[in-house]
Formats: C-alpha cells, structure tokens, sequence
C-alpha cells in the first residue's frame, strides 16, 4: 500500500498594513515621548544634545564666584536621543524623573486613546469597508487598507 503524503500546510496571505493601526502606535508613541522625554517623537529624534550642567554664579564677589558657585542642570525640558548618548547617566536619570512624574497623565491618555479608537472602528466600521473595497484595494494592492 502506498504512503500518504500527509496533509499540506495552509497557505496564509501575508497581513495587510493597515493605517489606522499605524496612527493608533504613532498616537501611543507620542504619549509616552512627551510624557517621559518631554518631546514629540520627532523632536526626540532629531533633538540637540543641551544636557548637561553649567555653573551657576554664587551670590559672592567675582572672586567667590567659583567657590560658592552652584551646578544647575541645564537640557533637561526636553530629552533627545543625542543626550541619551552624549550624557546617559544624566538622561536616564531625568526620564525616569519625568516617568514617575507623568504616570497618571500618560496612563489616562493611553485609556482614552484605546478607548476612542476602539469605538471609532466600531462607528465606522461601514465607510471604512467600503473606503478599503473600493479605493484602496484597486489602486494599492491588497497590501494596504485603512
């Protein structure tokens, strides 16, 4: 008796991109970069690297300045990846200042967010079917829907 080859492996289609997910992640990623870093998620990108400290003139005569100069932070508003690299105890440090100070604020932006997207899918889940039957798949491919 001959051998069965078994059963073949299921072909799926490979996931289309969808845009309102993409918006849903760049709308997350904003939170948490303004919430921690203090920027928007281009600035934290393209940001300049101002972290660091200066010395701060004491209330003495010039001559006392140094010595009873202060070190102030200076940079610190808004974090960009060249601070990360350029001071990243600093960085670090400061984002997890801003983190533990923003948890509420970004906690209640991601519920709301979620929230609002969840039910805009939901509202218009007709427009957006017939946006994706009708424009997106005859001039982009399958590949991309809304």
């Amino acid at each position: 008796m001959a051998r069965g080859r078994g059963k073949s492996k299921r072909r799926r289609r490979k996931p289309a991109f969808k845009i309102l997910n993409a918006l849903e992640a760049l709308v997350y990623t904003g939170i948490l970069t303004t919430g921690i870093a203090g920027t928007s998620p281009w600035g934290f990108i393209t940001g300049k690297g101002d972290l660091g400290y200066k010395l701060g003139i004491g209330a003495g005569t010039w001559e006392d300045q140094y010595s009873e100069g202060t070190l102030e932070m200076t940079g610190e508003g808004e974090i960009s990846l060249k601070d990360i690299m350029k001071e990243p105890g600093l960085a670090v440090a400061q984002m997890s200042t801003n983190f533990g100070n923003n948890l509420a604020p970004m906690a209640i932006a991601a519920f709301t967010t979620g929230v609002t997207f969840n039910v805009g899918r939901r509202l218009l889940r007709r427009p957006i079917n017939n946006i994706n039957r009708n424009i997106m798949t005859p001039m982009l491919g399958a590949g991309i829907k809304l």
